[in-house]
């Protein structure tokens, strides 16, 4: 056992639909966009993670970007593959390192159907692991906050990704009850992609539209501590000639409403099916905020006026997910949650 240890690699990746992360060793190693470029006359991997990504919406007609991920799941095979193997290569800036057999634990979404979970399990195979060990997104944002799981106390944790809102009450090891809804941060992009076209005639990509989300994107009409007025570069529809405008916090706020106000009906609904037992516990805990949507301002305070609970955002709710991961692959034989 020990020289099989000795030849085995062990990596935790946290799969998102935004962002790919890789732990090993304990440390971050790459943190990338989940995206792929190809020349479409050979079909080769042209660059994944960042450069795709710079290249996204400025390609000619011999390349295509592909992003292998659509609300949380596997949508392009092929492209997930090429996606895992070069980000493992990645690992160590890819200068000689052999990995003869690879560990892996994925994270996925808790909604997940058996056929999008064995997409993962293939893909991760066929990139090069022998050993495939898979976690709910809620249970490894829950261990990555130092929430201790395997208490016989009920936690409730948010995570907002980029392609899934996964909304669970997790105690004794398990998810007791959840929600998983497809509206998170790609949706709140579309949302400011067709806001600014239908209010200011302008014609923006999805880039532009995920850095005005960063910028000035806000929950709340109202804030205290409100960031300033955001300069936008588009595509005028009517002349079609190149044009400026600036965005307010105020106007992002009014057109991310209807999806904000979906995920709380998500959390409203998980909290209606939670064992009362479990709702005392969280009347205490409160709720936990992960994932990149826990970062849009006021967020918190909405949530918690619509809940009547406190609501804490998470340290680096970025990376909760995938320190999780990470912390569950040093404890595979312990944890019981884990899907081999």
């Amino acid at each position: 056992m020990g020289l099989f240890n000795w030849f085995t690699q062990e990596i935790a990746i946290d799969l998102g639909t935004a962002n790919t992360l890789i732990i090993h060793n304990d440390k971050v190693v790459v943190d990338e966009p989940s995206i792929v470029a190809f020349d479409r006359t050979t079909n080769k991997v042209i660059a994944i993670g960042r450069q795709a990504m710079q290249m996204e919406g400025k390609t000619h007609e011999n390349i295509k970007t592909v992003r292998p991920l659509k609300d949380g799941v596997i949508a392009d095979f092929n492209a997930a593959e090429h996606m895992i193997r070069g980000m493992i290569k990645m690992i160590n800036n890819g200068k000689g390192w052999f990995f003869p057999s690879l560990r892996m634990v994925i994270c996925i979404p808790s909604g997940i159907t058996e056929v999008e979970k064995r997409a993962v399990r293939d893909s991760a195979e066929i990139a090069g692991a022998k050993e495939v060990y898979l976690i709910h997104e809620p249970m490894a944002a829950a261990v990555g906050i130092g929430i201790d799981v395997e208490e016989p106390m009920g936690n409730m944790i948010i995570d907002i990704g980029g392609g899934t809102t996964e909304i669970a009450v997790i105690a004794l090891s398990g998810i007791v009850c959840d929600q998983s809804i497809r509206v998170a941060g790609d949706n709140f992009d579309s949302d400011i992609v067709n806001y600014i076209r239908r209010q200011h005639n302008i014609m923006i990509g999805e880039r532009t539209a995920e850095r005005i989300k960063i910028e000035v994107g806000s929950a709340l009409p109202e804030l205290a501590d409100a960031p300033a007025d955001f300069a936008v570069q588009g595509r005028d529809l009517m002349t079609g000639v190149p044009k400026q405008i600036t965005v307010s916090y105020t106007e992002i706020a009014h057109c991310l409403d209807k999806s904000i106000s979906k995920i709380e009906e998500a959390i409203l609904k998980a909290l209606e099916i939670t064992p009362p037992e479990l709702s005392a516990d969280i009347y205490q805990t409160g709720i936990y905020l992960t994932g990149g949507g826990a970062l849009l301002r006021g967020l918190d305070k909405r949530v918690s006026s619509k809940t009547k609970l406190p609501v804490h955002i998470a340290d680096d709710p970025l990376r909760a997910v995938v320190r999780g991961t990470g912390i569950s692959l040093k404890n595979v034989q312990n944890f019981k949650f884990l899907i081999q």
